[in-house]
């Protein structure tokens, strides 16, 4: 029996992450230089380990309430409270993503439309086709800025969800005041939800990212997580926080998914919230210093203020990213082309989540290849 006549039509709308791909070129090489990874070096903070570790041995390893532990939640709940004087409903969600697949599920219906800007994270485009919408992305080239102009022309009676991410994931940008408070001010005047994907906003080098929620608490959803933080990504722990009725129904779609968060990783990031890992930032602002003054000379790219990537444009001699990155996965290099991130095939991304050595060592292969004739 063929069993492909039988699977639904949304598989065909969802494809596999490019990314993948270039895992498995980086399992066939030897010692490679890996700038393609989007994760933090470093490890979970030892006595947020060991606080997993104890909820286990003391048995709290059984199912907590859909929404989450309530002195967890009560805690992000409070700290939002202190920061923006609003009262949010908070859900605990397996991951940023988790929150993103239920709040899509909450919002979209066929045919639905979700504006984001493009270069994008690769499972937007991906999340609202499996939620059955329509994915709207806008050029933000050359500058990645988020412009009021294009974004609004881009929105039709279809509209439902304007989706923001600051700091950028593959960029590093990290949106204005201005910016925030422009996306606000036309969620308002459409009437849509604006998510606010927040992965990153405690890897911030330059100040602080500008939230939403300052001003358009209402029609804003906060996704926040702590898996880059705390170095927890596959602990899949992170939380949306909004408005009450949004999140009721994000709480429902979790009862029949994902059920619930981990248990002992709920209770491990209570510890994570007391534990100061502000040394990280400082670390990798240096790392963000290492790789842009390594590239400047030899590519064009707008320097990243958040997160651990630099999005480069190749250099012209190479027809696309993915040929550039091809050619530098055959000197050992790993880094992943922009056509993964955007509609567009002319750019490269390269994480620097990794040891000075090796953005060293990877950065002057790349220059080197751009110096090439």
């Amino acid at each position: 029996m063929d069993l492909t006549k039988l699977f639904a039509s949304r598989t065909g709308k969802v494809e596999f992450s490019g990314i993948r791909k270039f895992f498995e070129i980086a399992s066939q090489l030897k010692d490679p230089c890996d700038l393609s990874i989007g994760q933090p070096d470093y490890d979970a903070p030892e006595p947020v380990k060991q606080a997993a570790i104890q909820a286990i041995r003391d048995g709290h390893n059984r199912y907590t309430p859909s929404a989450g532990l309530p002195d967890l939640r009560n805690r992000i709940a409070n700290e939002i409270h202190q920061q923006f004087d609003w009262e949010p409903s908070v859900l605990i969600t397996a991951g940023v993503s988790g929150g993103l697949t239920l709040a899509l599920l909450t919002m979209v219906e066929p045919g639905d439309e979700v504006v984001f800007l493009d270069p994008y994270f690769v499972s937007y485009l991906q999340l609202v086709s499996m939620a059955g919408g329509t994915p709207v992305p806008v050029d933000s080239y050359p500058d990645y800025r988020f412009n009021p102009d294009r974004v609004e022309a881009a929105i039709t009676p279809r509209t439902k969800v304007l989706l923001i991410n600051s700091p950028s994931n593959p960029t590093g940008r990290v949106m204005t005041e201005d910016e925030v408070k422009s996306a606000a001010e036309i969620a308002k005047r459409h009437g849509l939800l604006l998510i606010s994907d927040e992965i990153y906003d405690r890897l911030c080098y330059d100040g602080p990212s500008p939230c939403p929620l300052s001003f358009a608490p209402e029609h804003t959803l906060l996704l926040r997580g702590f898996g880059k933080t705390y170095g927890l990504t596959g602990w899949r722990m992170g939380y949306a926080a909004g408005p009450g009725p949004l999140i009721l129904e994000m709480t429902k779609f979790q009862q029949y998914t994902f059920v619930c968060a981990p248990s002992m990783a709920q209770r491990a990031t209570m510890t994570a919230l007391e534990t100061d890992v502000s040394s990280h930032r400082e670390t990798y602002a240096g790392k963000r210093d290492l790789v842009c003054g390594l590239l400047e000379p030899s590519f064009k790219f707008v320097r990243p203020s958040g997160g651990f990537y630099v999005f480069a444009e190749i250099p012209d001699r190479f027809g696309s990213a993915t040929e550039f990155c091809e050619a530098a996965a055959e000197q050992n290099v790993l880094v992943i082309p922009g056509n993964i991130f955007s509609g567009r095939d002319t750019h490269f991304r390269i994480s620097y989540a990794t040891s000075d050595e090796m953005i060293q060592r990877g950065c002057e292969v790349l220059c080197r290849m751009a110096s090439s004739d």
